[in-house]
């Protein structure tokens, strides 16, 4: 499959790329936690969640299709669907629409699991049809008396939600506060964020982005996150400068995706869990044979 994978994006013309796993500065999000590096001279360092940061550093530079299939580590990620190590497949496609990106998703996914009938599902008719009210204008304390609305919405679509998908869902236009490094556009009476996630019965495979080239936009939003750190009492990560700096440079138009490719072995196996798949987990790393 990683073969397969490689030819998908050889016959596409979209150019592998390898970027650093470890960096000084850290991927600056709310509810992901990032593994620190310790050296023995005092410096510390991260290891990625992501090679978003790097690619789109390349990006700046040079203007063209790019792909990368790479391990990524996330602290505290242990569970069936889950592990702290894992691989991502992430690839950007310049001048490319979000509908364009999210049908080469939809192929990229059909290596693994076939053809398969495809649902499409605004963020606000997802909640609407499953959980009958409106994401964009009900409050938080309606949900719940002490949670952020963010919060209360991360918990529908988890337990209330994604269990319920049947086939291959395409989830597009997320809340403003969840837009992540994605661009903004006005829907209706709402700016909403030019995002979408792709599932299969409820499993989250795929995350994509019309990708934000504003540099002073995406500052913004880092500080933010930080200030959400900090009040959640996680540590406080450094700002990737050089990130930032290759956006005011001038990251293209285009698109992004980050899809799990150990789920989508899990998916063609037919396997229930990631422990199946992934030759070494991280449980089963010190464990004898």
């Amino acid at each position: 499959m990683l073969a397969a994978v490689r030819a998908f994006f050889a016959d596409r013309n979209i150019l592998e790329v390898d970027t650093p796993i470890l960096s000084k500065t850290a991927p600056i999000t709310t509810h992901i936690d990032v593994m620190t590096i310790h050296f023995a001279n005092g410096e510390r360092g991260y290891l990625h969640t992501s090679p978003e940061y790097g690619m789109k550093r390349l990006l700046a530079t040079h203007p063209i299709d790019i792909y990368q299939l790479c391990h990524v580590f996330r602290e505290g990620e242990s569970s069936a669907q889950h592990n702290p190590e894992f691989t991502m497949l992430e690839w950007y496609r310049i001048d490319f629409s979000l509908q364009e990106l999210i049908q080469e998703t939809l192929q990229l996914i059909e290596l693994f699991i076939g053809p398969q009938k495809v649902t499409y599902f605004s963020y606000r008719d997802l909640f609407l049809h499953y959980c009958n009210f409106d994401p964009f204008q009900i409050k938080a304390k309606q949900l719940h008396p002490t949670w952020s609305l963010d919060t209360s919405l991360d918990y529908h679509m988890s337990f209330k939600i994604q269990p319920r998908m049947q086939g291959v869902v395409v989830v597009e236009n997320f809340p403003r506060s969840q837009a992540a490094l994605a661009r903004l556009k006005q829907e209706g009476p709402h700016l909403v964020a030019e995002r979408y996630e792709i599932y299969f019965d409820g499993l989250e495979l795929a995350n994509g982005f019309h990708e934000l080239t504003d540099p002073i936009e995406q500052r913004e939003r880092f500080e933010e996150d930080l200030k959400q750190r900090a009040f959640l009492k996680k540590p406080v990560l450094p700002i990737d400068e050089l990130f930032l700096e290759a956006l005011a440079k001038g990251l293209p138009p285009c698109a992004g995706v980050a899809v799990g490719f150990d789920r989508l072995l899990m998916l063609k196996q037919k396997a229930s869990s990631l422990q199946e798949v992934v030759p070494f987990t991280w449980n089963s790393i010190n464990r004898h044979s």
